[in-house]
């Protein structure tokens, strides 16, 4: 493959590695380092809902050097067979992000934790920020546990993670006070601070209100504005999605609405996106189409960023480029 092959809005179509198996990342990201892309995620099981979206491997890594040409590097964070562990499966390692520690020179995983068997509850355990490092990007991390920043009443939902051009990391996420449906629930966006080792929440955090009942965080920073792109919150169904900017991380952020240009049906191109990275001097946007009939059979719909002009961006969509 020499360029990006998406098919059309509605079309499911998989990429594969160097062994002809279908790249199963879900809910992923990219990280560069020593001249290699590494794409991540969260293996899915074959299978619809209710099944498909948990795993029993955990996150697995690929590799490429032109971001066409995958390699398989293996399981990153495993599963356990024994149940009293926090890994044992199925469970839930959604939204996984990792990032790299200049100081303690660690590579650090975060990521939305749903203990076993991955059914998404509110009480502790079943919607939490799990913590992981390691020395190297593509070797075997070491599980930290889980914790919820700000409080123990805000369970975590979707999440990644940024760096500043400080060193500063920032832990950002939707958090959810109350119970389903409840007239109290409450989900807003958070940006929270973190330890200089990257490994904890610290007391620094804000509430981004221009990111209320917004799930799905994308955040990059582009000439000197913060972007953070959004989905709304309709379980797997696709949804309109916009974006917010700021001038600082932790704002405030200015609602900027929906970038997604000739998006008829309000459904961001029938995805919904999972990270920003950079490739080159070219910002690319990675979503997924999901498909809940077989989510191992979902697809990446990886768009580039146009930025057009007064810290505003837009995505149009190419069925390839």
């Amino acid at each position: 493959m020499d360029k990006f092959v998406l098919g059309k809005p509605e079309e499911y179509i998989q990429w594969y590695d160097d062994e002809g198996n279908i790249i199963n990342a879900s809910d992923g990201g990219v990280i560069y380092v020593d001249g290699k892309y590494y794409w991540y995620g969260m293996k899915m099981r074959e299978g619809g809902q209710g099944y498909g979206e948990m795993t029993t491997t955990g996150v697995v890594m690929y590799s490429s050097e032109d971001l066409h040409n995958w390699h398989y590097e293996g399981v990153i964070l495993k599963c356990s067979d024994a149940p009293a562990s926090d890994l044992y499966g199925p469970l839930r390692f959604e939204r996984t992000k990792i990032i790299y520690n200049k100081k303690t020179k660690k590579f650090v995983l975060w990521t939305h934790y749903v203990k076993y068997p991955g059914v998404h509850a509110r009480e502790i355990g079943t919607a939490e920020a799990g913590i992981a490092s390691c020395d190297t990007v593509n070797g075997e991390y070491t599980w930290h546990g889980y914790v919820r920043p700000v409080d123990n009443r805000g369970a975590v939902k979707d999440s990644t993670l940024f760096v500043d051009d400080d060193g500063k990391a920032y832990f950002i996420y939707d958090r959810v006070v109350g119970q389903p449906k409840a007239p109290d629930e409450d989900r807003c966006i958070h940006i929270v601070e973190l330890t200089e080792d990257y490994l904890q929440p610290t007391d620094n955090y804000r509430r981004i209100e221009a990111a209320y009942w917004r799930e799905a965080p994308c955040v990059f920073k582009h000439e000197g504005w913060y972007y953070m792109l959004t989905s709304s919150i309709s379980g797997w169904n696709a949804n309109q999605g916009k974006y917010c900017r700021a001038k600082n991380i932790l704002g405030p952020w200015e609602d900027m609405g929906d970038p997604w240009v000739g998006d008829t049906d309000g459904t961001s191109f029938h995805s919904q996106g999972t990270y920003v990275f950079k490739a080159g001097d070219q910002w690319i946007y990675m979503s997924e189409r999901h498909n809940t009939e077989n989510f191992v059979h979902c697809s990446a719909i990886w768009l580039p960023i146009e930025f057009t002009g007064d810290g505003t961006l837009q995505l149009t969509y190419q069925e390839e480029w």
